[in-house]
C-alpha cells in the first residue's frame, strides 16, 4: 500500500519546513509526496528542494488551493491519498503506519481521525476537533470529519470525482458529503489526533469568508441533489464552539 500526500503551497517559506519534516519522519516506508506550488514569490520551492529532495514539486499559477489539490490528485501514483496543508504537521512519526493498518484491518475506502488547532506563534492548543465515529445521519446535524485527517483510496477519487472549484472554501465539505453521504463509501474512524493545524483557516478569516463558506455549504447539498434538515447548515458552524471546550 502506497500513500500519496499532497501539499499545496504559496509563499509558505515560514511553515513548509515543519510540514516536510513531519512527512519525511514517518516510519511508514511507502510514501510519495507531491508539492503543488502556486508560483510562490518567496523561497518556498528552494526550501522544498533542499529539505526534501524526494518530494516532487510543481510550480505554476493556479486558481486557488482546491485547484492545486486537483492538480496534485492528477499526478498521484499511490493507493491512498492524503492532503496535508503547508502549515500543518502530522502529530508523530507513526501516523501513516496507523492509518495504513486500519485500512487493511477494516477493509475500508477511507480513514479519518481527530485534529488540533494551535497558535502559530506560541504553539498553544486553541481548539480540539474530536470527530467521533461515523454515522451517515451525522451530516444532517452539521457534522463533518477534519479534512486534513481524511485519507481516501485513489480509486474513490477516480470513481466519484475531485474538488468542485465553484464551492468557495466549502469544496472539502462538498467532497466529503459526496463521498460519505451521497455514495456511502466505507469509512473507519481512528480515535487519535492525527494532525496539528495552525489557526487562521481561510473560511474564518472574515465575516465575508464565513458567509461565502455557508453559501458553499448550501450549494454542496444542492449540487448533490440532497436535502438537509432546515437546521443542518446552522448547526455546522455552531459545532465549532464545542471544539473550544475540549482541552
Amino acid at each position: 500500500m502506497k500513500f500519496s500526500i499532497i501539499t499545496a503551497t504559496y509563499n509558505s517559506a515560514d511553515t513548509i519546513i515543519d510540514c516536510l519534516a513531519s512527512i519525511n519522519n514517518q516510519s511508514y516506508p511507502h510514501i510519495e509526496h507531491i508539492v503543488i506550488d502556486g508560483a510562490s514569490s518567496d523561497n518556498t520551492c528552494q526550501l522544498v528542494k533542499e529539505k526534501s529532495p524526494r518530494s516532487l514539486i510543481f510550480s505554476e499559477k493556479d486558481a486557488g488551493i482546491y485547484d492545486a489539490m486537483n492538480k496534485g490528485l492528477a499526478k498521484t501514483t499511490g493507493d491512498i491519498i492524503g492532503i496535508l496543508n503547508s502549515d500543518d504537521i502530522y502529530m508523530n512519526s507513526g501516523i501513516l503506519q496507523k492509518v495504513a493498518d486500519l485500512f487493511e484491518a477494516a477493509n475500508v475506502d477511507a480513514v479519518y481521525g481527530d485534529l488540533i488547532y494551535s497558535n502559530p506563534e506560541t504553539g498553544k492548543i486553541t481548539r480540539t476537533w474530536q470527530a467521533g465515529p461515523f454515522s451517515k445521519r451525522s451530516f444532517l446535524y452539521g457534522w463533518m470529519p477534519p479534512h486534513p485527517t481524511f485519507f481516501v483510496k485513489k480509486s474513490v477519487y477516480e470513481q466519484f470525482g475531485c474538488f468542485n472549484l465553484n464551492l468557495y472554501t466549502a469544496a472539502d465539505y462538498e467532497l466529503m458529503l459526496r463521498f460519505l453521504y451521497r455514495y456511502a463509501i466505507k469509512v473507519a474512524y481512528l480515535p487519535e489526533i492525527l494532525v496539528n493545524m495552525r489557526t487562521g483557516g481561510a473560511s474564518n478569516k472574515s465575516i465575508r469568508n464565513r458567509l461565502l463558506a455557508n453559501k458553499g455549504d448550501r450549494m454542496a447539498w444542492e449540487i448533490n441533489k440532497l436535502k438537509p434538515y432546515w437546521f443542518t447548515l446552522y448547526l455546522k458552524p455552531l459545532r465549532k464552539i464545542t471544539q473550544f471546550l475540549i482541552t
